[in-house]
């Protein structure tokens, strides 16, 4: 997608297509279910919500025909576990420590890394407002026991809690595989390694399908048990994060993909957007979409060094606090309760997920706990017009970044990178030095919130060299 096309896309944005009259003022009949589908390392231009064709995605693209689209959508975090951490409280995971990627899996499993025990979870809140809650997929926010999503404010579970695992064995004839560095197989095949086993509750289970289609299978049976009562299903994908594997199924539907890795790549997204169609389908089967919100977003932005995805027109990837690294693809939609085919383009972030969800169910957040995220209810009904913050954040050890409105402010190791997003999206033009002034009020601001935070609970699993404009230095992960 040309970035001028996808400008244009964004300034849609500034036309509200809310019908007179709709808003939360409607009756709601019973305790909306939620539903939140968290795919992972999946590109900004990896679906067709932005405008790109190059995998078809008209169940992830549905979500945003039936209700928000947001163009500038944001997590706190480059990676996967931090970011699941600030999602699933509605805070900044540097309040309580969670600064850096648990694992890998020795350490993970050995430290007892995790979500720490007093943080209060959004399954937590929701069983306390009547829910049923259910999680299929991946957790990534602690191995040991006590960490465990059981124990975590789910009722069930079905998945594993480290963070990467096998799609399926990679022997079989109907599979296609493309692993880095040339190895043909993963070690622990056949139980996936003894440490991150797939598991129901805390039983291990031998799960022969293709891993993508069985989380499908798990979130819809979970819909079909419980479907008459108002429900909380999380369902975290590990699609498309490495290692790249997709079945005969999807891999025969992109004959034109001439590059393996990107062929394969573009079978696993298909997949998913079949697990959501799926899904949605067994929403609608029991006539619940008016009862129900679906969040579609990722975890953070593709993984570049897959050669295989795209964050186009956004500037890198996984692991980078430029904008392909924390720019996601990000939807909602609840019929009835919310505007339909609306582009939001004021920043939101997933740390909005905790207090918009709790406030459609009518719930109370613990006082005991600073939520940051906000709820984007009133805004997207027009009840209210600002842009819901004012700043949004990220720190990954020395490196940290900053928006307010248009700016983005990016630091690392005492070298800034100060970019004008509505002019420049792909963060190609330096401003640092011209625009001197709102470098200091953005480093100001940065520096308050700072000040507030915890040191990490442990140290970062590794330091990535990398070379931006010219500059050395490390992306702490």
């Amino acid at each position: 997608m040309e970035r001028r096309q996808f400008l244009q896309l964004a300034g849609a944005g500034a036309v509200s297509l809310l019908s007179p009259g709709l808003g939360m003022a409607q009756a709601v009949s019973r305790k909306p279910n939620i539903v939140v589908i968290l795919a992972d390392d999946l590109g900004y231009c990896d679906t067709e919500l932005y405008g790109c064709d190059r995998i078809p995605t008209p169940n992830i693209k549905s979500i945003a025909e039936k209700g928000v689209l947001f163009t500038d959508g944001y997590v706190t975090n480059p990676v996967c576990s931090p970011s699941r951490a600030s999602f699933l409280t509605g805070r900044y995971q540097q309040r309580f420590g969670f600064e850096y990627n648990t694992g890998p899996l020795r350490r993970d499993f050995s430290d007892g890394l995790g979500l720490p025990l007093a943080e209060i979870t959004l399954p937590d809140t929701l069983k306390k407002a009547g829910y049923t809650t259910g999680m299929v997929g991946k957790w990534h926010l602690g191995t040991r026991p006590k960490f465990h999503p059981i124990r975590r404010g789910f009722d069930e579970f079905f998945g594993f809690t480290f963070g990467g695992n096998m799609y399926i064995d990679p022997n079989r004839p109907d599979v296609r595989n493309y692993f880095r560095n040339g190895r043909t197989n993963m070690p622990g095949w056949n139980g996936r390694s003894r440490f991150n086993p797939i598991v129901r509750g805390a039983t291990v289970v031998e799960e022969e399908d293709y891993l993508t289609d069985a989380f499908t299978r798990e979130a819809v049976a979970f819909i079909e048990h419980h479907h008459k009562e108002p429900f909380f299903l999380y369902v975290p994908y590990n699609a498309p994060h490495t290692p790249l594997q997709a079945t005969l199924k999807y891999y025969n539907r992109f004959p034109h993909i001439k590059d393996e890795r990107e062929r394969i790549y573009a079978a696993m997204v298909s997949a998913l957007d079949d697990g959501v169609g799926e899904i949605l389908r067994k929403i609608r089967q029991h006539g619940l979409e008016k009862d129900t919100m679906v969040i579609f977003l990722s975890d953070n932005g593709c993984a570049l060094y897959t050669k295989a995805c795209s964050n186009l027109p956004l500037r890198l990837g996984k692991m980078a606090q430029f904008e392909g690294g924390v720019r996601v693809p990000f939807a909602m939609m609840w019929p009835g309760h919310m505007p339909a085919k609306r582009v939001y383009d004021s920043p939101v972030s997933a740390l909005d997920i905790f207090p918009t969800t709790i406030a459609a169910a009518n719930g109370e957040i613990s006082t005991d706990s600073q939520v940051d995220g906000v709820n984007l209810l009133p805004y997207l009904n027009n009840k209210l017009h600002s842009a819901p913050h004012e700043y949004l954040f990220w720190r990954n050890g020395p490196n940290w970044a900053v928006r307010k409105g248009n700016w983005k402010l990016f630091a690392a190791e005492g070298h800034y990178w100060l970019y004008d997003l509505s002019k420049d999206l792909g963060e190609m033009t330096n401003l640092a030095e011209k625009q001197a002034d709102v470098r200091k009020g953005l480093q100001a601001a940065f520096e308050k919130w700072n000040a507030q935070l915890k040191e990490p609970l442990w140290p970062p699993r590794g330091k990535v060299p990398v070379i931006i404009d010219g500059v050395s230095f490390k992306w702490h992960v």
